[in-house]
């Protein structure tokens, strides 16, 4: 049977091929190589860290908000309702949004009472909407814990990989300018190495840049219950009585 005859060079093709892997990158690395690869390094550990912590956060946020807002308008008196929303967990919005108004209202009326300027300067509606938006403005900063994070590593991450890139390309070429050798084999590693630089880039930015776009539209999601519930809690608190049907006021 005919047998193809290896075209000249193409065993050592195959061999310089196999140099452009990541091992091969790690053992050639130069100073600003380094540089770039850590910071890339520490750049997916730490977007991964917040991708991970903001879902578990949302999860729990977004499953026990109507089970605190139903909660709040269910129970029998205001001071039940205190002690349950004082029973959540330390991290649950809602709870504290709503704690801060009742602490508003007790705070006023003791001001009140005792004839102080407070209540001559603030009325007991204003009062609470501004503990109110303190509050929904306090739990959404919360929220945002790591945004500018991962929004900082997906716009910046493909870039610094193109540095890694650019500089490896820059001493391939130097090497083989100095040494005179543009085969394949004294090309293909320098190039392979550079080129992974990029790849590494973007496997580091595209998680962020997702999850980035999922948190900011569930803390959106988020944000227009914080105005609806605190909306609800200020026509509680101010009245003595619940307004529905209502469309939430702008915060």
């Amino acid at each position: 049977m005919f047998q193809q005859t290896p075209a000249p060079g193409g065993t050592s093709n195959a061999e310089a091929m196999k140099s452009m892997g990541f091992d091969h990158l790690i053992h050639n690395f130069d100073p600003l190589g380094w540089i770039v690869f850590i910071t890339l390094v520490v750049m997916s550990l730490a977007s991964w860290y917040f991708i991970v912590a903001n879902a578990i956060r949302n999860a729990m946020v977004r499953s026990r908000a109507d089970k605190v807002i139903q909660g709040f308008w269910n129970t029998p008196s205001t001071q039940d309702a205190i002690r349950e929303l004082e029973a959540q967990p330390k991290g649950e919005p809602f709870s504290k949004i709503a704690l801060d108004a009742a602490s508003a209202v007790a705070h006023h009326q003791q001001a009140s009472a005792g004839g102080g300027r407070l209540a001559e300067s603030l009325s007991r509606s204003e009062f609470i909407d501004r503990a109110l938006r303190q509050a929904v403005a306090r739990e959404s900063l919360r929220l945002e814990g790591g945004m500018t994070l991962l929004a900082t590593v997906g716009s910046s991450a493909p870039f610094i990989g193109l540095l890694g890139t650019v500089w490896g390309i820059y001493h391939a070429l130097i090497k083989i300018s100095a040494s005179g050798n543009a085969s394949m084999e004294a090309v293909a590693g320098p190039v392979g190495e550079a080129l992974i630089m990029t790849a590494f880039g973007l496997f580091t930015a595209i998680p962020a840049v997702l999850a980035y776009n999922f948190f900011n539209r569930s803390n959106r999601m988020t944000y227009a219950q914080f105005d609806e519930f605190a909306h609800d809690l200020h026509d509680f608190f101010a009245t003595g009585s619940r307004v529905e049907g209502v469309a939430p006021t702008q915060k």
